[in-house]
């Protein structure tokens, strides 16, 4: 019997074309887990056996402290992949947290990897009570709490993130990573520790580890939003409820973003027209991810700069040599940093 490969092995290009011309109906979906798992080496591996037999791409962070993912699944077998997955006991019963704007194209291979951390927070669990958390509200309570003028309402994300979506009144931090962003938090409310901290990030799970922090730091009414933005923005529209969401909620997969209101609150990073569209630049040297509307993604052949666009041109042997030696905006600015200070990509 021949033994399945436990990683992908085939080109990313030609599984993105494949994916593309696929005329499958696929469900795309994101959970989370804190659990002591003794060796997430042989776990990453058991997920990978049991799961790729269901069509499963995405996602999928191993760590000791528990499982990431972010995941699509034809959508004929979700529900025989949804028994599979609660055979693992500490995963039955996990919320799935379903996506609100999908078409399917959200993933193209599977790949899970271990990590220390499912989430690199920069915190060190061992000197903190990790599972004396926020309190969880539903949609509901999170509106009632933030009606009140006097609740700090923190939005978890980063910056690219919060840059095409919003809550109304939310403290949005200019930061490009969640390690970055704890600190900075704490130490803008560190005056204001007897007051209600509302917190909120995608799914839930940097709420999960952040809210505990912030107990431990001497938050004495803390508060997250259960299952996050897409768990909230599914209760809203169930239960008529006002959707307090402004714009776009980045997602982390093909996508780049599902829309939550109509409301547009950002803007082309290269003409300033509104637009609240990521992309990465197509010139892989470069990557960077910035917002970027249809007439400058034709303008600039889906580049972020035109020195971007005429390296994409080049032929791939000239290009492997100038890579060496040329920088781009990428290289300089991650996840469209580039923009938050500069005010925009130059031509």
């Amino acid at each position: 019997m021949k033994k399945k490969r436990l990683y992908n092995r085939v080109n990313r290009n030609v599984l993105k074309q494949q994916l593309a011309e696929s005329q499958e109906q696929r469900t795309t979906l994101s959970f989370y887990k804190y659990h002591h798992i003794l060796n997430p080496d042989f776990f990453r591996d058991y997920l990978y056996y049991e799961w790729s037999d269901y069509g499963v791409m995405g996602r999928i962070y191993v760590a000791g402290e528990g499982v990431n993912g972010q995941i699509s699944v034809p959508s004929s077998n979700f529900t025989p992949f949804k028994k599979k997955m609660e055979e693992v006991l500490f995963l039955n019963g996990i919320r799935l947290n379903v996506a609100i704007e999908d078409d399917g194209k959200s993933f193209f291979k599977l790949a899970i990897k271990v990590r220390r951390k499912i989430v690199a927070d920069g915190l060190n669990d061992a000197s903190f009570d990790v599972t004396d958390k926020g309190v969880h509200v539903d949609a509901h309570q999170f509106n009632e709490l933030t009606d009140d003028p006097d609740t700090i309402l923190i939005d978890m994300r980063n910056h690219y993130e919060t840059e095409v979506g919003y809550f109304e009144g939310a403290v949005l931090p200019d930061a490009v990573t969640f390690r970055e962003l704890l600190p900075k938090v704490i130490k803008k409310f560190e005056e204001e520790k007897e007051k209600n901290v509302v917190m909120y990030c995608t799914g839930g799970i940097r709420c999960e580890k952040a809210s505990a922090y912030f107990k431990h730091q001497g938050f004495k009414n803390v508060f997250q939003l259960d299952g996050g933005i897409i768990e909230y923005a599914r209760q809203a529209e169930k239960q008529g409820l006002k959707n307090k969401f402004k714009g776009k909620n980045f997602v982390f997969d093909e996508r780049l973003g599902e829309r939550i209101s109509n409301e547009v609150v950002s803007q082309c990073h290269q003409c300033g027209k509104p637009c609240d569209s990521h992309a990465n630049c197509a010139n892989d040297a470069c990557h960077l991810l910035f917002i970027q509307c249809k007439k400058c993604s034709m303008k600039f052949e889906k580049c972020c700069t035109a020195q971007c666009k005429d390296f994409n041109r080049l032929p791939e042997e000239e290009q492997k040599i100038r890579r060496k030696t040329e920088e781009f905006t990428g290289s300089k600015f991650g996840k469209g940093r580039y923009k938050a200070h500069h005010g925009g990509l130059l031509e």
